[in-house]
């Protein structure tokens, strides 16, 4: 009789640890889901102000591909919006070769993190053009 209750036990014991693990596992799949849509942002929007004619173009690029802009070749290799709603932030890892400087031994006129509450961080100095990021999605 003893015997019957400890397989009984052991057997409720299996089940609730079976039970547990599955919990666990889907848990993580969920999260991992909810990281790869966090990662996977696509385009970008950034504002450029040409400061010869004092006009705004609003360009959208796909993270990854270069797009010429005038003599500008842009390239967007990473954005991410913040994981915290209080101050929304945005930061982007840009590349910028300005075309008309071919002897120079610049490669880029900007080559790093851009962060859309204070782009005056790291700025984007060209005697042209001013660029600021607008949005991630």
């Amino acid at each position: 009789m003893k015997f019957t209750k400890s397989i009984k036990t052991g057997k409720v014991k299996i089940l609730y640890f079976i039970l547990f693990f599955n919990i666990i596992f889907y848990l993580s799949q969920a999260q991992a889901k909810t990281n790869n849509t966090y990662n996977n942002l696509q385009f970008i929007d950034i504002r450029i102000l040409d400061k010869v004619s004092s006009k705004s173009f609003k360009l959208v690029l796909e993270i990854g591909k270069e797009k010429k802009f005038k003599n500008l070749l842009i390239k967007f290799l990473k954005c991410k919006n913040s994981e915290f709603d209080d101050t929304p932030e945005i930061t982007a890892y840009i590349q910028v070769k300005d075309l008309n400087n071919i002897d120079n031994n610049e490669v880029f006129v900007f080559n790093g993190w851009t962060f859309s509450s204070s782009p005056s961080l790291r700025p984007f100095d060209h005697p042209v053009y001013d660029m600021w990021l607008l949005s991630c999605y």
